[in-house]
């Protein structure tokens, strides 16, 4: 069984940075594809970052060039590096593997303010 446990969130103004971090307890072994969700209030959950087990990346088109995703395989850690952050990136940011999803965590919250 898997926790996701994600953390790092909070309230910045527009053109603030944030790392996001999530840690999976209870997993031994390699991470599959890890990715960044999340969600805004009245929306449905996004993917907006992914990375795989040998590092390539991939963005939303939302983010790309201000975000940043790593993983730390030893650690069982993934990260969200967000920059230039903007009021519409608010919400809820949940970590989970696209290709064979977990039980969902927490989720840190993410507020930015114009």
């Amino acid at each position: 069984q898997v926790r996701l446990v994600e953390s790092g969130g909070g309230s910045v103004q527009a053109g603030g940075s944030l790392r996001l971090s999530c840690t999976a307890f209870g997993y031994i072994g390699r991470l599959n594809v890890m990715g960044w969700y999340r969600q805004a209030p009245g929306k449905q959950r996004e993917l907006v970052a992914s990375i795989t087990t040998g590092g390539s990346t991939n963005y939303a088109d939302s983010v790309k060039g201000r975000f940043a995703i790593s993983r730390d395989g030893a650690k069982n850690t993934v990260s969200l590096q967000m920059n230039n952050l903007r009021p519409e990136d608010t919400a809820t940011y949940y970590c989970n593997s696209p290709t064979n999803p977990y039980d969902w965590g927490q989720g840190t919250r993410v507020t930015v303010s114009s």
